[in-house]
C-alpha cells in the first residue's frame, strides 16, 4: 500500500528518548459521485473517514468491515481496494507512554446504499458521533473552517482533512477522466 504522509503534532518536537506505543487502525472511503460516508462528531464540529483501531491479532480487512459497520451501518461491504497509508505522531496522555504512532491503513469500498443500525460506543454516542453522506468539498471547507477558527479541534482533523483532500482530487480527476472522450 502506497505511503499518503507521515505527520507529526505539533507538540511533538523529537522521538528521542520518548517512550512510544503504536496504534493500528483503519480508514473506510465510500463515495457514490461527489458524496462521501462520513462520521460527523458534534464535539469537535469535524468531518472524518468511518473507521478505528484494530483489535489484538485482527486481520485488517477484517477489521475496517468491523469498524464501517459498527459506526454506520453499512452492509454489503465490497470491492475493497487498498489506497494508502497516513502515519502520525500525537501526544499520548496516559503514564506508560509519550507518544502515540498511529498508522492508518486506508481502503475504498462499496456498501448498499441503504444504511442499517450502527452501534457506536459510548465515548462515540457522548460525542455526537453520526454518519453523513454529504458533497466531499463541503466537507473539506467545514473541517478547514473549524481547524481556522474552533478551540474544540481534536486531533484526528489534519489527518481527515489531508485524506479527504487527496481523494476529492482523485474524484475529481476521475469524474474529468470520465467525461474526456479520446480520438
Amino acid at each position: 500500500m502506497r505511503h499518503l504522509k507521515t505527520h507529526f503534532h505539533p507538540d511533538i518536537t523529537t522521538l528521542d528518548n520518548k517512550t512510544i506505543i503504536q496504534r493500528l487502525s483503519t480508514r473506510s472511503i465510500t463515495t457514490q459521485g461527489n458524496r462521501i460516508l462520513l462520521m460527523y462528531t458534534e464535539r469537535y464540529e469535524d468531518y472524518s473517514l468511518p473507521g478505528g483501531g484494530l483489535d489484538e491479532g485482527e486481520d485488517m480487512i477484517v477489521g475496517m468491515m468491523r469498524e464501517l459497520n459498527e459506526e454506520t451501518g453499512a452492509t454489503e461491504i465490497q470491492n475493497i481496494k487498498p489506497f494508502g497509508i497516513y502515519e502520525e505522531y500525537r501526544p499520548w496522555y496516559k503514564p506508560d507512554y509519550d507518544v502515540q504512532h498511529m498508522i492508518s491503513y486506508c481502503y475504498t469500498c462499496e456498501i448498499n446504499k441503504k444504511l442499517g443500525e450502527s452501534n457506536l460506543e459510548d465515548y462515540e454516542k457522548g460525542n455526537g458521533m453520526k454518519a453523513v453522506w454529504i458533497d466531499i468539498n463541503e466537507a473539506i471547507a467545514h473541517n478547514q473552517l473549524t481547524l481556522a477558527t474552533s478551540d474544540k479541534k481534536g486531533m484526528s482533523i489534519v489527518r481527515e482533512t489531508y485524506l479527504l483532500t487527496l481523494i476529492a482530487a482523485q474524484l475529481n480527476n476521475n469524474n474529468y477522466l470520465q467525461k474526456t472522450t479520446w480520438k
